[in-house]
Parts: structure tokens; sequence; C-alpha cells
């Protein structure tokens, strides 16, 4: 399945470099272009993207605004908000608001693609440093990420790990892609600090998330 994206951002420059870097990447494409949360609001009415890339310094609204209204407008649709801020106070007003992603304009872009095939799959993205700063802020309080650091579907991809199932049985039975599973893997691994599925099994138990 082809994943439609959209981006909103004021910047010529940075939209064009994004648009090119999506339209080289097999299954995604690009089907709208904005530099103002009045357009954003037009562009999603009318062309429905599966994925918006949502710059959260627009001149005319605040991005925290333009994502409250596309949620109205269009609920199925998956925020990605793009930022040069990575405050916790930013990233967690923005995901409030209803991103499901936040990306640093510093990350690669790889990691934007990556961004935008982990939200469309259903689950949330976090900038590696955003990621690592927050998991390195509960390991100096001494205890462990809590589970809600991770999105409901990472949530279900872990548990299935944990019960011993392989990558194509979890796309089988959550009906995705067996590569979304793998993003999905990636992002749990490095959410939580983790680094192989025994570790992931144990931490899966310490939770609740499947039996002993």
């Amino acid at each position: 399945m082809t994943i439609e994206v959209a981006i909103v951002e004021d910047q010529r420059m940075m939209r064009e470099l994004l648009a090119s870097v999506l339209s080289r990447q097999t299954g995604l494409r690009v089907v709208g272009e904005a530099s103002s949360g009045a357009q954003a609001i037009s562009m999603v009415r009318e062309r429905k993207p599966n994925v918006v890339l949502l710059d959260i310094g627009l001149p005319d609204v605040s991005g925290m605004a333009v994502a409250r209204t596309l949620q109205n407008v269009a609920q199925a649709v998956k925020l990605i908000a793009l930022s040069v801020h990575s405050e916790s106070s930013v990233v967690d007003g923005m995901l409030a608001a209803g991103a499901t992603g936040y990306v640093v304009k510093t990350a690669a872009s790889d990691e934007i693609v990556e961004a935008i095939r982990t939200v469309a799959g259903g689950g949330t993205y976090l900038s590696s440093s955003i990621a690592r700063s927050r998991r390195d802020a509960f390991m100096n309080l001494g205890g462990e990420p809590p589970v809600t650091v991770l999105g409901p579907r990472e949530q279900e991809v872990l548990a299935l790990l944990a019960d011993g199932k392989r990558s194509a049985e979890i796309a089988f039975e959550l009906r995705i892609s067996v590569a979304t599973v793998e993003v999905h893997r990636r992002n749990i691994m490095r959410k939580l600090g983790l680094h192989t599925v025994a570790q992931l099994t144990k931490y899966a138990i310490r939770k609740g998330l499947t039996p002993l």
C-alpha cells in the first residue's frame, strides 16, 4: 500500500528537500504541500493524505492549533511534528494535540522516512535524540521506561514478540507487513534501550504484557 504524505513547511527550500527525499522512497507518495496553517487545513480536507509532516513554527498559527484542527477535519490522518525544538514541554504539547510522531529538523532523512512508516502503521515515533533523552531520564531516577512510551501498536508487537512469535506471524496476526513489524521492533528497542528479544520478553513480563 502506498502511503500518501502531505508536507506543511513554511520554508520553501526545506519543503522541496523533503519532497525530493520522499519521492525517491518506495511506497511513499507526496500528494500535497502547504506553507501555512490555513493552506494545510484546506489541503488535508481536499486530498486526505495518510500522513502529514507538520512544521510547528508556521507563520500564521501555531503547530499545536493546526494539529488540533486537523484531527477534527480528518481523524484518520497521522501527524508528525517537525521542529528545531526538542524540549519535553514542546514535544508533550504536540503529542497532546494529536501528533503521533515528533522529529527534530536536524535528524537524518532516513529517520523521517522511518517516522512516516511507523505512524502510518499505527505506531508512535520520537526522534532518536528525544527518545534517548527520555529513556536516560528514567534510568537516572533508578527506574525503567514505562510501557506508555510505546504506542498501542508497539505494545501489541512487543507482546507477540514476547510470546515467541516471529515477524511473519506477527504481521499475519496484526494484518500489517513484515517490514512494518521490523520497524516497530527497532523502535521498541530504541525507546526501551533494550537490544535482544530475551530482554524484551523480560520487560514485557514485568509490565504484564504477557503471562509468565
